[in-house]
């Protein structure tokens, strides 16, 4: 008889199909993470097990093997772990995998929970930020389901180019407003929906990733789906991504179904730099007064919750979406807004945090 037991209870009595590690190879390996803690990453001062740069991470009989994901300049960390690893007297040799996108120094995801809180908005106006300060900043719209960046910058439905390198056949990514950019949304039919199936989808993402011809970049942004899906994972586990920033709205839906993409993101070993609280609050444009439309605290709350940093509280306002239809984003457009202000300050921040090459511009350099 079929077996009607419901799938999100658990069955004490049944027992799992997988097969534990052989105590050996289970105390052996964590000797190599133990081994793989003692390197450092310089610039955020962490391990890079903890950073999740360690990943596939596999013992097999005397013998190591590993995938190490890194941006461009942290190359060097493969030599640091192999001589880690040569402390361990059972280990004849390790095997490392060195994964990296060509050019791209820091890999930065920008995700949120649910749909609808502005994390599109959110990538596209901290990409415009972070390229203001000097940057070179590419965004990779990998939204599958509502891939809008390009419309964002004023793309409109431009063919994607293929372009011959020494390493084979690339896409080359479109440039607007001094911003490298790739969509999925390029791919497709205007109107027409992406109804991609797993397989399929799995191959695009993986070819945005590793078959894009970004050149020389400071930050790589990626504009993931909404939620904990395939194609998040897909990205997470293809991408070398130090770290995601979190797009939320103050009331309280939003903010569970962003515990639950931060409890995901720790799980896969990604840590999240901070929470960007958007729609925090609209301004009076007579008085000056804030308005709390969806509530407040949200933010706040989750930063606490979670020992997250809170990088910004994005007010409301109305040449946002005057900025998305015309391809022009407020930073662009009117560097003394408030919501320019913020984004301002988050791009300040990960300049510091990532210690990237930038140079502020002056306005006569604009």
């Amino acid at each position: 008889m079929p077996n009607h037991d419901s799938p999100f209870v658990r069955q004490p009595h049944q027992s799992p199909d997988v097969v534990p590690d052989n105590p050996v190879i289970a105390v052996r390996k964590q000797a190599a993470i133990h081994c793989l803690k003692q390197v450092i990453e310089p610039i955020l001062n962490k391990n890079i097990v903890d950073l999740g740069m360690v990943r596939n991470l596999r013992v097999v009989d005397n013998y190591v093997y590993l995938k190490l994901y890194v941006g461009v300049h942290q190359q060097d960390l493969k030599d640091q772990a192999q001589l880690a690893l040569g402390d361990l007297a059972w280990c004849q040799k390790a095997y490392i995998q060195l994964c990296t996108i060509p050019g791209v120094r820091t890999t930065l995801a920008v995700s949120s929970g649910k749909g609808g809180v502005g994390k599109s908005t959110t990538a596209v106006n901290l990409a415009a930020a972070l390229a203001k300060t000097g940057a070179k900043v590419g965004l990779l719209d990998a939204d599958i389901y509502g891939p809008n960046v390009p419309q964002m910058l004023g793309l409109g439905q431009t063919a994607v180019e293929v372009t011959d390198t020494p390493t084979g056949q690339r896409f080359k990514p479109l440039t607007a407003h001094g911003i490298k950019v790739m969509s999925v949304g390029l791919l497709a039919e205007p109107d027409h929906p992406l109804a991609w199936r797993g397989p399929v989808l799995h191959k695009i993402i993986t070819q945005f990733i590793q078959d894009v011809e970004w050149g020389e970049l400071d930050y790589l942004l990626i504009d993931l789906p909404p939620g904990t899906g395939d194609a998040q994972i897909t990205i997470i586990q293809e991408s070398p991504i130090c770290g995601v920033v979190m797009v939320t709205t103050p009331q309280q839906v939003a903010v569970s179904d962003v515990r639950r993409s931060i409890h995901m993101f720790r799980q896969v070993g990604v840590p999240v730099l901070g929470l960007v609280e958007n729609m925090s609050y609209l301004i009076c444009s007579c008085c000056g007064e804030r308005t709390s439309i969806f509530g407040s605290g949200g933010g706040d709350q989750m930063a606490q919750e979670l020992a997250v940093p809170l990088l910004g509280q994005v007010p409301i306002d109305p040449q946002i979406c005057q900025g998305g239809d015309t391809g022009k984003p407020l930073p662009l457009a009117n560097e003394d807004a408030p919501l320019s202000k913020v984004f301002e300050a988050i791009a300040i921040g990960l300049n510091t945090t990532f210690s990237s090459t930038a140079v502020p511009l002056t306005k006569e350099d604009r």
